[in-house]
Order: C-alpha cells, then sequence, then structure tokens
C-alpha cells in the first residue's frame, strides 16, 4: 500500500500564488506517474497536471501557463506551484500516483484532498 500526504492549501486573493506538496510513503517499488487532479463542487474530478519518472508533463489548458509540476523521485514528493491563481481555481485538489509492483501491477492511488479557495 501506498500513502499520500498533501500539504499546502488555503484561502488566497487572486493573483497570489499557493505551493502543494504530496509525498508518497509505504510499500514503494516504482512509482510511475504523480500528478494532481481537482473537483469543484457540483462538477467533475479533472486533471490539473501530471509528471511522469522521467520528467515528462502534462497540463489541463485551463492551468497551462500559470501551473508548473515538478518532482523529487527520490523523496517520491510531488510539487504543483500555481500562480497566479483565479477564482475558477477553487477546489479540492487531490493528489495521485500511479504505482507498479515488483510483478508489475499497477494500482492507482489517492490522497486524501487539500482545499483551495481563490477568493475576487
Amino acid at each position: 500500500q501506498v500513502q499520500l500526504v498533501e500539504s499546502g492549501g488555503g484561502l488566497v486573493q487572486a493573483g497570489e500564488s499557493l505551493r502543494l506538496s504530496c509525498a508518497a510513503s509505504g510499500s514503494i517499488y516504482r512509482i510511475s506517474v504523480m500528478g494532481w487532479y481537482r473537483q469543484a463542487p457540483g462538477k467533475k474530478r479533472e486533471l490539473v497536471a501530471a509528471i511522469t519518472r522521467g520528467g515528462n508533463t502534462n497540463y489541463a489548458d485551463a492551468v497551462q501557463g500559470r501551473f508548473t509540476i515538478s518532482s523529487d523521485n527520490v523523496k517520491n514528493t510531488v510539487y504543483l506551484q500555481m500562480n497566479p491563481l483565479k477564482p475558477e481555481d477553487t477546489a479540492v485538489y487531490y493528489c495521485h500516483v500511479y504505482h507498479t509492483t515488483v510483478w508489475n501491477i499497477g494500482s492507482d492511488f489517492w490522497g486524501q484532498g487539500t482545499q483551495v479557495t481563490v477568493s475576487s
């Protein structure tokens, strides 16, 4: 099992920045993808950004150019730098990892979520 602990959410004004962190721990063999999703009230959970173990990144159109995802493969930690934030970025942000065991069995793991609220 892999446990994910998120931090860094909060309440900010439009134009300000936040940095989210997510640290993975537990029985880790290989994490191939780490990323962030978000879910606003009444909406489906959506991908925000993802990064592969090799450093390839993917961003949602809505955050391209404003958010930056990075990771530390040694620490099994993923970060999301968000700047500048907009009111429409308000959501619960969830950390996600795709983990593969030594027997090549893949599984998705999710964090508990951290609230980001952007006031106008």
